[in-house]
């Protein structure tokens, strides 16, 4: 479990985050919502430790972040930033192989780890190919494979945070990519995910955070936050809100 209170973070002496209150709790995905420059990577990049924060403290399991050695943090905690950049020809598999590397499980543990999050990803068939010779889409969702092999199963609570991870997918990777997130949340990991997708955001995250000029707007369940006011405030965004007509979460509609 990850948590933060009264969470700030300047730059160049001026807040671009603050006032910031937040649980993620094992089982369940938060969707982190809002305009470009709202502050959603810079909440990442302080929930994992990447900028440092002029107030508030994070804790991971109880203990403060600062006080966890690398290797011990890399075991509970794992990051999915919007870009990463790899310019060596590795193998995919070998890519996936990087999750294990905090880990003293054993290459046959190892592994079987790879194989369950090359497939999680949709990224299986992939393994033998240069990752140099993947579309940008493909890249991503190795990267997730290698986050989820990080952390897998998830079983112990671990906490994974994703930047935008369906950033440059097509609509079917979407809905794969959150679908395999979903389902490590599910095992009992806690996940934060960035998204712009409010649709997307409805259907997988059980609670979600609205960000408007460095300070949370709302958080709370995606009926409770997606809601017209709110949406029209945040985003300038006139919609219409209603239910799926099969799975009864919030469907939104641009007006």
């Amino acid at each position: 479990m990850l948590k933060v209170q009264n969470l700030s973070v300047h730059r160049d002496g001026k807040p671009v985050l603050a006032d910031v209150d937040l649980t993620l709790h094992p089982g369940q995905m938060l969707g982190v919502l809002g305009p470009n420059g709202a502050g959603k990577s810079t909440l990442l990049g302080a929930l994992c430790g990447e900028l440092k924060t002029t107030g508030g403290e994070v804790w991971l399991d109880e203990q403060p972040l600062a006080h966890w050695t690398g290797q011990q943090r890399a075991r509970r905690l794992a990051v999915l930033p919007q870009t990463s950049t790899l310019s060596f020809a590795f193998s995919v598999r070998d890519v996936v192989a990087m999750g294990r590397l905090p880990h003293d499980s054993g290459q046959q543990r190892d592994g079987e780890i790879i194989e369950q999050a090359l497939k999680a990803a949709d990224a299986a068939h992939l393994q033998d190919r240069s990752y140099l010779a993947l579309s940008g889409g493909e890249r991503q969702r190795v990267h997730l494979a290698r986050v989820l092999a990080q952390l897998w199963p998830g079983e112990g609570g671990q906490t994974l945070l994703l930047d935008e991870p369906t950033s440059m997918l097509d609509p079917l990777h979407q809905h794969t990519t959150l679908q395999a997130v979903r389902e490590f949340a599910s095992r009992g990991g806690a996940v934060l995910v960035i998204l712009h997708d409010l649709n997307l955001a409805a259907r997988y995250c059980d609670r979600l955070m609205l960000l408007q000029a460095g300070r949370p707007y709302a958080l709370g369940t995606p009926e409770a936050v997606l809601v017209p006011d709110a949406l029209k405030s945040v985003f300038g965004l006139e919609v219409l809100v209603q239910p799926h007509p099969e799975r009864g979460h919030p469907l939104i509609i641009a007006r």
